[in-house]
């Protein structure tokens, strides 16, 4: 059965900025662990680069959640859905938060990985109920929120970890999505299934919608690889940092993420753009500004004015493309928003792991310049694509 769902005659700005807000502070969790890495390292007495781990599981949670959690908001009320999940996110950072050892810690951040993505559940909420004259600025506006989220969470993660141990961000983490569940909990509105398709039903129609889309196809493809890059900047930051020159703690971590905060604030221009002028356009113009941000790590290595720089050209481009990719992969089908969305998200969760993961080893190997010679790889091979997919679309 599929359906088209009532939408409320006005979805209030009070609405916009909860969902926003909501979205942002779950995806925050998939995040924080990234400003400690340099504290993990010595209080688990580990190697260069071994605690790399934590942000590869997380990552690699998120891309599960997404896949087998998120496609459930076109077979379930929403509402419900994203209660029940902010809940077991709940008792996952309370996990990571008493973690007796580096195993348990690992374990516990693929399930905070997991159910962070109940982000993933609210954005093609937001969607759906937005007026279709809005949808762009309502899907930038959340977005936006996500970004913040996630490069607040950096500031957040460090300053607390530096002052009180990386524990008590779990802490903090915990008692934010208890109060943002109780917000959600009271005002957001129920909003009944697009389907009645059974699961396994459900998850076999994700291929479906692959093989039928060649947009959605290239889109996917374009945001895997500048979300690799991204991911690989991020989760090697903080031990970048922590070496010479700059000796540094995971509070300098989270004041250099709030540079990228102007590109959250682009976000609802981006998706404004792309709605005049066509998606195409953002979408290689992000992937170029990317591979430029990283020809910035790469030239003025040991500046902090250049990791500033190129901080605030990688979040703008990162965002941007972004919001113009599911711009379009959103208008494919209004009937199975919450399964595009898995298909856009789960890729590009799964590029962060790769990139994770791999610029993890390329600074375990070759130090920064490594790090930085995977990232300009993978924004040109997204730049190349991105300029294809134009031609073809």
């Amino acid at each position: 059965m599929q359906t088209n769902l009532p939408r409320p005659d006005h979805l209030s700005a009070a609405l916009v900025r909860l969902l926003a807000v909501g979205a942002g502070a779950a995806v925050a969790n998939s995040y924080y662990n990234q400003a400690f890495l340099g504290h993990l390292t010595a209080d688990f007495g580990l190697a260069a680069g071994a605690a790399a781990i934590v942000p590869v599981l997380t990552q690699a949670g998120n891309a599960i959640g997404v896949l087998f959690l998120a496609p459930l908001g076109d077979r379930l009320e929403r509402k419900s859905l994203i209660l029940v999940t902010t809940g077991a996110l709940v008792a996952a950072l309370i996990s990571a938060a008493v973690s007796p050892g580096f195993v348990w810690l690992a374990v516990a951040s693929l399930a905070v990985g997991l159910f962070a993505t109940v982000a993933q559940q609210i954005v093609p909420l937001a969607v759906h109920l937005a007026p279709p004259a809005e949808r762009g600025r309502i899907l930038g506006t959340v977005t936006g929120g996500i970004l913040i989220g996630i490069l607040l969470a950096r500031t957040i993660s460090g300053t607390i970890s530096d002052a009180w141990g990386w524990p008590v961000v779990f802490w903090f983490a915990a008692v934010l999505m208890i109060a943002i569940g109780a917000a959600l909990a009271l005002w957001l509105p129920r909003v009944p299934p697009t389907t009645d398709l059974s699961y396994p039903r459900l998850l076999g129609s994700l291929w479906t919608l692959v093989r039928t889309h060649g947009v959605l196809r290239r889109a996917v493809a374009v945001q895997f690889l500048i979300f690799a890059a991204f991911i690989g900047f991020w989760s090697t930051l903080a031990l970048l940092l922590s070496d010479p020159p700059y000796r540094l703690g995971g509070t300098a971590v989270g004041l250099l993420a709030l540079v990228g905060v102007a590109g959250a604030l682009a976000a609802p221009i981006a998706g404004g753009f792309a709605d005049k002028r066509g998606p195409a356009v953002v979408v290689s113009t992000g992937a170029g500004l990317v591979l430029l941000a990283f020809v910035i790590f790469g030239l003025w290595q040991g500046s902090l004015l250049g990791l500033v720089v190129g901080i605030l050209v990688l979040d703008l481009a990162v965002q941007s493309s972004q919001v113009a990719n599911q711009a379009r992969v959103y208008a494919l089908d209004p009937t199975a928003r919450s399964r595009l969305n898995t298909v856009f998200m789960a890729t590009m969760l799964a590029g962060g792991a790769v990139g994770a993961g791999i610029g993890g080893a390329a600074y375990a190997a070759w130090g920064w310049t490594g790090t930085c010679a995977f990232g300009a790889v993978s924004a040109a091979l997204a730049l190349l694509l991105s300029r294809q997919s134009r031609v073809v679309d």
